[in-house]
C-alpha cells in the first residue's frame, strides 16, 4: 500500500493534497504532476511516497527545473513499482527496448541472442542493482529545514511526518493522512 501527497509552497504556506499515482509511469509524469499542483509557476513542490514503512521517497520539483530525488531504502525502493522509478532515475538506469525484445530487431539473425563482452554484462548487472540504504540527494531539503544529518537519520516509521513538521507542513500533511 502506497501513500503519496503533493506539498506546494505558496506564498501563505504550504498547501497539501493527496494524489493518485495511477497515471505515474514515469518521473517526467510525477514532476508533471508535481507542477500541475502548483498555484503559480515556479513554486516548490515537495511529493511524498511511502510503502508501509519499508521505504520512503521525497522528490523536489521547483518550477520547470529538472526534478530532484532522494530515497531512504534503495534496495526496498527498487523491488516496488513507484520506487523502480525513482531509483532508476538515481542509478542513470535505462528502460530496456521492449520491441528489440519483442520482435528481434537486435541485429542477431533468427532470435540467436548477441555475443556479450563479460565487462559489458558486469557493469549493467551492477548497475541495476540498487544499493541498501539511502539513495539521491541528501541536501534536497536542506534550505527548507531539514539538513543532510536529520534526513539520514530518519526511520521509515513516521519519516514522513518528521519531514513535514521539519518544513512546517506538518498540520498541512496530517490533513490528507
Amino acid at each position: 500500500m502506497y501513500f503519496a501527497a503533493l506539498l506546494a509552497r505558496t506564498e501563505d504556506g504550504w498547501e497539501a493534497s493527496d494524489t493518485e499515482l495511477d497515471d505515474v509511469e514515469t518521473l517526467a509524469d510525477l514532476a508533471e504532476l508535481a507542477r500541475e499542483a502548483a498555484a503559480d509557476d515556479g513554486e516548490t513542490v515537495i511529493v511524498f511516497i511511502e510503502q508501509e514503512d519499508a521505504w520512503f521517497g521525497v522528490v523536489r520539483v521547483d518550477g520547470e527545473d529538472d526534478p530532484r530525488v532522494f530515497v531512504s531504502n534503495g534496495a526496498a525502493a527498487a523491488r516496488s513499482s513507484y520506487g523502480e522509478i525513482l531509483t532508476s532515475e538515481i542509478l542513470g538506469d535505462e528502460p530496456d527496448d521492449a520491441l528489440d525484445e519483442l520482435t528481434d530487431l537486435d541485429g542477431t539473425e533468427d532470435g540467436e541472442p548477441e555475443a556479450a563482452d563479460e565487462d559489458d554484462e558486469a557493469a549493467d548487472g551492477a548497475a541495476a542493482v540498487a544499493p541498501p540504504g539511502p539513495l539521491g540527494e541528501t541536501l534536497i531539503l536542506a534550505d527548507l529545514g531539514m539538513d543532510e544529518r536529520a534526513l539520514l537519520g530518519l526511520e521509515t516509521g513516521d519519516a514522513l511526518g518528521e519531514i513535514a513538521d521539519a518544513i512546517g507542513a506538518a498540520d498541512i500533511l496530517e490533513a490528507v493522512r
